[in-house]
């Protein structure tokens, strides 16, 4: 299985840079078995049934994108920041640039936060911050620019919007660094008629990192190594999602996130409760023990996540589902269009 085999040309003209509005809006593309039909995502009311269960990840992204100076005797230099994760004591972050920031420094981000350089690698450092909890949340929210995909960065600078339009309607716990993109699709009075209609939710967390953003570097794409993403199932949401297996209703992730961590989840075979990181890749030739379907956006050439939507409904059904994408003008990526993928037509 090799690398160049998950690759397809894009036209850069369909690579989104702002959402649509209002959020159901956006083009979804209906795929069940061989079918294909150009619907929007405000015809999932027709297309759920009574007795679905959508898993939604409920991670809140984090303005991880910092701009910051530090001082050595008059001298003020300035220096980018990324936060990457928590870690016991500060964020593990990016710096540009690296090479001339220093142990022991203090980079200052506003008149209320500032950091301590406390360690640094060739790749990166740790920080740790002047304040925590409820402080830094809020010192963090009025400095920092939400971590936009390199693809949108490269097109236009984060602003303000962003903050609202890369944050899903059900975000609770902070810890992402990238949003759970396919649920940016949804909005409070969709999920109200979802619920009218008889579909039930249960929310989990991952907390997205900025490895989902890595390109794959191996040719042989099953020895690539995956990144790893703290995520939670709580037993409540293992409970749920089992009893809807038991009921015979279909359990459908929004989003690769949602579905990578109930996968990992149900590792022996049956969803359990399960806390920890996860670096499961999922690829063609895997077999899924919870998911009977996907709600994802449009993904990059030669990723992680192709391969993982070629895996749910197979790699010939993907091609022709990508190539119907791009003739069609769906807007591809973070901010771009959704699929609903339902591998069986008889689910």
């Amino acid at each position: 299985m090799n690398l160049s085999d998950f690759d397809f040309h894009l036209p850069e003209d369909l690579i989104a840079t702002r959402p649509a509005k209002p959020r159901p809006s956006a083009r979804l593309l209906l795929a069940v078995g061989d079918s294909l039909q150009d619907l929007h995502v405000s015809d999932l009311v027709e297309i759920f049934r009574p007795g679905d269960r959508l898993i939604l990840n409920n991670t809140r992204v984090i303005p991880a994108r910092l701009f910051g100076t530090r001082q050595r005797g008059e001298a003020v230099a300035k220096v980018e920041v990324t936060l990457l994760e928590p870690q016991a004591s500060g964020w593990r972050a990016l710096a540009k640039p690296l090479r001339k920031v220093q142990v022991g420094e203090v980079i200052r981000f506003s008149d209320q936060l500032s950091a301590t350089v406390a360690e640094k690698s060739e790749t990166d450092l740790r920080l740790e911050f002047n304040l925590t909890g409820g402080d830094f949340d809020a010192a963090l929210n009025a400095a920092g620019a939400m971590p936009l995909p390199p693809y949108i960065a490269a097109k236009r600078p984060a602003d303000d919007q962003d903050k609202a339009d890369y944050q899903t309607v059900f975000a609770r716990h902070s810890g992402a660094v990238a949003a759970p993109t396919a649920s940016l699709h949804f909005d409070e009075n969709l999920l109200q008629a979802l619920a009218e209609k008889g579909v039930s939710f249960t929310e989990v967390t991952l907390h997205v990192g900025a490895g989902t953003f890595l390109p794959v570097k191996v040719e042989d794409v099953t020895t690539h190594k995956m990144h790893a993403e703290w995520g939670q199932v709580t037993p409540q949401a293992a409970a749920e999602i089992a009893a809807t297996k038991a009921a015979g209703g279909r359990v459908i992730p929004v989003g690769t996130t949602a579905l990578r961590l109930i996968e990992s989840a149900a590792a022996d075979g049956q969803i359990a409760a399960w806390q920890g990181e996860t670096d499961i890749f999922i690829y063609p030739g895997y077999r899924f023990r919870v998911a009977d379907a996907l709600m994802t956006n449009f993904h990059l050439p030669k990723s992680t996540l192709l391969m993982l939507v070629s895996a749910l409904m197979g790699k010939d059904r993907i091609d022709r589902i990508y190539a119907h994408a791009v003739k069609a003008g769906y807007r591809f990526f973070s901010y771009g269009d959704a699929s609903l993928l339902i591998p069986d037509a008889a689910v």
